[in-house]
């Protein structure tokens, strides 16, 4: 069997990665693979498209990369740019110009990013406190970078719902 057909957890460690970063890789590489699944034929139409009151596949893919984009500045102890809290405030915004492989590569490209950030990381770095947002909440290195992950995984099972939805109303 290739690699390709187990879920990331199941394929092994990732070289360079920290051990204990390897969950979150995974975590994020799975949740790459599966958005690129779940949108491979969806109508750019519907992307910004709500049902029962829940929010947009537009909207859960830029989600995802602005908050994978957040966390990894807080992690290395900066303060968001003017530029990501533009992101935060389009995140959810209608825009029929989209293409759904543009917002698949976004995501790819911040996945890819957040892999190398993790491979600088000494494993006893992971502990260092980091504060999050305008009012400096605590948190630490791997706190934030583990959050990523799970959001990352909790957004695309909203997503695969969404478009599940979606596209039995259109069939």
């Amino acid at each position: 069997m290739k690699n390709e057909e187990y879920e990331f957890w199941l394929s092994g460690p990732i070289q360079g990665v920290p051990d204990l970063l390897q969950p979150a890789a995974h975590a994020l590489l799975q949740s790459e693979r599966e958005l690129k699944e779940y949108t491979a034929d969806f109508p750019k139409e519907l992307l910004w498209a709500k049902t029962s009151g829940r929010a947009s596949v537009g909207f859960h893919m830029n989600h995802i990369t602005g908050v994978l984009d957040r966390m990894l500045t807080y992690a290395k102890g900066e303060p968001l740019s003017d530029e990501q809290f533009q992101f935060l405030k389009r995140e959810g915004a209608f825009n029929l110009n989209t293409e759904v492989v543009d917002l698949q590569d976004q995501f790819s490209t911040k996945v890819a990013e957040a892999i190398a950030y993790f491979k600088t990381l000494p494993e006893s770095s992971l502990t260092e406190k980091r504060t999050v947002g305008r009012k400096k909440l605590p948190s630490t290195v791997i706190g934030l970078l583990f959050h990523a992950a799970e959001h990352s995984q909790r957004h695309i099972g909203q997503l695969l719902v969404t478009v599940s939805v979606l596209q039995s109303k259109t069939l």
